[in-house]
């Protein structure tokens, strides 16, 4: 069976480092990106099962990052799920149109339910 794809936007490279180590473990293949401007190039190229997205992220951010992607009929049913340190983040994640969220400082088993709910 082919590995589930993991796409991580986030510009802390402590945290990519650890996330991708936890799902790396947990049978996904994972790919990451420290910038959210070439967001559609990345996700053409990775075909992601599902996307774990920033807020604070260089260049576009990950508000409109999620928009671009969810404006593009192929990327749609990507599932979304927004990361981030932001007392808003369940608005923010509204506007965004991403699928769900998840607050950070995070909880590692929480975040890989999110993750495994979405792609089972």
């Amino acid at each position: 069976m082919d590995k589930k794809k993991i796409l991580i936007f986030d510009d802390d490279t402590t945290l990519l480092e650890l996330i991708s180590i936890i799902f790396e473990d947990g049978g996904y293949e994972v790919d990451i990106s420290q910038t959210s401007h070439n967001i559609l190039e990345k996700v053409s190229e990775f075909h992601p099962d599902i996307i774990l997205m920033d807020n604070w992220i260089p260049n576009i951010g990950g508000i409109e990052a999620t928009k671009l992607l969810k404006s593009k009929e192929e990327f749609r049913n990507i599932p979304v799920i927004y990361v981030t340190a932001n007392n808003d983040i369940e608005a923010l994640a509204a506007s965004a149109k991403a699928d769900d969220y998840v607050a950070k400082p995070f909880d590692l088993d929480d975040l890989e339910r999110k993750v495994a709910k979405y792609i089972k």
